[in-house]
């Protein structure tokens, strides 16, 4: 029986030596700079990328577990994405605000609770409409809050459309993507429980999941993690240096996601972030280094975190 893993679902870690990978920057920064994600060692071998920006060099082999099963996945340096372009009105955003927030406990989902006056899913929703790539952003949610979008209409400059959730998580994003438009090149997926995603590190991750085809914002872990057994002892001490936190938005191109789906939906597949979905393609998945302010609030402290980042951001008093 394997070991169980005390590790969030979204969390993957990219190289066993990072002497090997960076001995550039080992020196100057504790974490590792964002690298693509592959689930075959072997996938790079099949694949041509394009000539400009895409370095293929300083490759290695690493192990991921998950529960039971040994997965391998390859790491790449460096992307350079200077030449990649989004165009205007090219992305289409689910954004995620089906959720019942059971951990908040409060009366109603998370999503919806005011942070300092104004519901939580307002935030993101906000700052994708104001970004000139975005197109339409389709909400999934529960028809009894679609009020608090539609009161939005008027301030924004993009098209809304609704969606029913599902009961999992793929399921609500699936229910999403039918309702993208056809023409649209990106897919932008985003959770309405983090309002403090920034309009930088979305332009950063639409601009790597355009040029790479999936892409998702991540931060190096500064935590340390432990492997335990099912007594709970200590198996042993992952090295954090390799460890990346999944956050959102994770940014697909649209033919991948439906060739993704369509081999989850076959298999019976389980998923727990949207890129893992493409992993199952065999695709490599790029790590956009995003922001530790991009919190996820599930909690009541993480709504007195998230208060306190508006209000120094604000340049009220903290």
């Amino acid at each position: 029986m394997g070991l169980p893993l005390l590790l969030q679902p979204n969390y993957v870690f990219c190289s066993s030596n990072l002497s090997l990978l960076f001995p550039a920057t080992r020196s100057h920064s504790p974490h590792p700079p964002s690298v693509p994600v592959a689930k075959s060692s072997h996938l790079f071998q099949h694949l041509n990328f394009p000539s400009q920006g895409w370095q293929r060099r300083h490759h290695h082999r690493v192990e991921l577990r998950n529960k039971s099963r040994i997965r391998t996945i390859t790491c790449s340096v460096k992307l350079d994405n200077g030449s990649a372009t989004v165009k205007e009105k090219s992305v289409s955003v689910i954004l995620l605000a089906g959720g019942k927030g059971k951990r908040m406990g409060a009366s109603m989902p998370k999503q919806y609770l005011p942070l300092l006056g104004k519901p939580i899913a307002l935030y993101s929703l906000y700052t994708f409409s104001s970004m000139k790539e975005v197109k339409e952003i389709i909400i999934v949610c529960d028809p009894s809050y679609e009020d608090i979008f539609e009161e939005t209409k008027d301030k924004i400059n993009v098209d809304l459309k609704f969606r029913l959730p599902g009961k999992e998580r793929q399921d609500s994003v699936f229910s999403g993507f039918q309702a993208v438009d056809s023409n649209s090149e990106l897919v932008c997926i985003h959770d309405s429980a983090r309002p403090l995603v920034s309009s930088g590190d979305v332009e950063k991750v639409l601009k790597d999941g355009w040029h790479i085809g999936a892409a998702v914002l991540g931060v190096p872990v500064k935590a340390t993690i432990k492997e335990a057994n099912s007594q709970s002892f200590v198996a042993r001490t992952l090295d954090r240096k390799t460890l990346w936190e999944m956050q959102t938005p994770q940014v697909i191109k649209p033919e991948l996601l439906r060739k993704g789906f369509e081999l989850v939906n076959r298999e019976g597949l389980e998923v727990t972030d949207d890129v893992s979905i493409v992993e199952h393609l065999k695709h490599p998945v790029y790590i956009t280094e995003g922001s530790y302010t991009n919190i996820k609030v599930t909690t009541p402290d993480d709504m007195l975190l998230a208060e306190r980042i508006l209000g120094i951001n604000s340049g009220e008093p903290a």
